[in-house]
């Protein structure tokens, strides 16, 4: 099992240890990600980049307020003499406007990524997901060569697909450049409770109420298999990937895959069959009436999502997952209950929202 801090030793950026610059760095994965690097001895500074800067004070770090979209400032003196950039920004909403998102998470990731090799940055690690895979099985898991096309329905997935091929031809152009593309499954932490609950399910959603005792069923619906994991063991996956020698895709998931039983099993509920047209059409419903912001065509993705085969970041990283699917899940629920976030502007526990 590999430790968070890098047991190998990257190349030096001078006296100072090793630079990185984390593109979206406040948010769920972020915040995990700046927490690891800070906390390694190998890495001498890290510079955050985010649209708001954050009241959180991570030793060795600093921040800038970024917007990472056409228009915005240059990107490249900001990357200059960087050893690493690893990017993570992404918008999940307006999933009504889907070309407002586009324009951040394509568009924006375009320029990060142009803005790196300008810069001569080395070493360029992405944020990619599970949701880029195309349409694939939940009874056998698949490796980084299934095909990344995603589900051309939900914006998130034709965004995540559209950057894969953004990808390949930036590494065919820049072949100087270690391009490393992290697909891990659905990330949780306790600290991210707050955040998730507002982009998917509502501030109407009542987290408190997300517990064993008052949840008697889960609806058992076909498709619904999806793996998890927590949001420390993939920012453990980026520091590796920061210190080896490493290029390519790497899958990122805990056992076990998450399917209704193991849900119920949480809740200390039972389990229902109940088909998903049936779910599909009431969440279709409540996202027209922008009562839920999670767009169904998303719903309809998740159920199409392929199990995948993590034995790639296992040998080439080093990497094992500390805690099980079950573990994260069941922190993120107590986040929920709780009411939990962190001192970012992402994570707040309130959101700056009001109440509606």
């Amino acid at each position: 099992m590999m430790p968070h801090s890098s047991s190998q030793t990257p190349a030096r950026s001078g006296e100072g240890g090793v630079r990185v610059v984390v593109v979206g760095a406040t948010g769920n994965v972020g915040t995990s990600v700046v927490r690891l690097l800070a906390d390694d001895p190998a890495v001498g500074s890290v510079l955050g980049l985010a649209r708001r800067v954050p009241g959180w004070r991570p030793p060795k770090t600093t921040w800038q307020a970024v917007d990472i979209e056409p228009g915005g400032p240059d990107l490249v003196p900001l990357f200059a003499g960087a050893d690493a950039v690893i990017h993570l920004a992404w918008k999940f909403q307006p999933t009504h406007r889907p070309a407002e998102t586009w324009r951040t998470n394509v568009l924006g990731s375009n320029r990060v990524f142009d803005s790196a090799a300008a810069a001569g940055v080395p070493a360029l690690i992405y944020a990619s997901s599970v949701g880029a895979y195309s349409p694939g099985p939940k009874d056998q898991t698949v490796d980084e060569s299934w095909p990344t096309h995603g589900w051309p329905q939900a914006a998130y997935t034709r965004e995540k697909a559209y950057l894969e091929r953004l990808l390949d031809a930036y590494e065919y152009a820049h072949p100087d450049v270690r391009v490393v593309r992290m697909r891990p499954g659905f990330l949780f932490k306790r600290e991210s409770a707050s955040e998730q609950r507002r982009i998917f399910a509502g501030h109407l959603a009542p987290g408190r109420l997300v517990r064993a005792g008052l949840i008697p069923a889960v609806p058992d619906l076909p498709g619904l298999r999806f793996q998890a994991l927590h949001t420390d063991d993939a920012a453990a996956a980026y520091l590796a990937a920061v210190s080896r020698p490493v290029s390519g895709a790497f899958n990122l998931a805990a056992d076990p895959p998450v399917d209704a039983r193991v849900l119920a099993g949480i809740f200390d509920a039972r389990s229902f069959s109940m088909p998903a047209a049936a779910l599909r059409t009431a969440l279709a419903a409540a996202w027209k009436l922008r009562l839920v912001p999670a767009s169904p065509d998303l719903f309809d993705a998740v159920l199409r999502l392929p199990l995948m085969d993590g034995a790639r970041a296992r040998t080439e990283l080093g990497w094992e997952p500390r805690r099980t699917s079950v573990e994260a899940l069941q922190e993120f629920f107590a986040g929920l209950q709780a009411g939990e976030g962190m001192a970012t502007p992402p994570l707040a526990a309130h959101g700056g929202h009001t109440r509606r």
